[in-house]
């Protein structure tokens, strides 16, 4: 694993939330996102390197329509960049942690993603990125 890519934020309003967000941290959203894979509208702001992903459910289905039934809104999981997603995910399987998904996803913001089972991360929703080459 590289660095922390970013934080993600389930939220019931996104606009609301983009809102409460640019003023906290006194900058704008700079990327806006629906991904179907996810039942998600994403957005996404900077504080210097680093990222902040607020999310929100666009159906009951969604796993954040789920996650804010059970823990309401907030911190929803850490993303961590890798440089080979297929690989590290092979290389964490092997140490014991359990994947969400056999194959990575594609995910927002240019991304492969693939997520672990926070019952095998200490209750921390991990989510792992690569960049998509072109």
């Amino acid at each position: 694993m590289k660095k922390i890519e970013h934080l993600g934020i389930a939220v019931k309003n996104l606009e609301d939330s983009e809102k409460l967000f640019e003023s906290l941290f006194n900058s704008k959203v700079y990327k806006r996102e629906h991904v179907e894979s996810q039942n998600v509208i994403t957005s996404f702001l900077r504080m210097g390197n680093n990222k902040i992903e607020l999310l929100q459910a666009t159906n009951a289905s969604s796993p954040i329509a789920s996650f804010i039934d059970k823990k309401g809104e907030g911190f929803h999981h850490v993303a961590f960049a890798v440089s080979d997603i297929s690989s590290e995910m092979k290389r964490l399987e092997g140490e014991g942690f359990t994947l969400l998904s056999n194959e990575p996803m594609k995910g927002a913001d240019n991304k492969l993603v693939c997520f672990l089972h926070p019952k095998s991360t200490n209750g921390v929703l991990v989510e792992l990125v690569q960049d998509i080459k072109f």
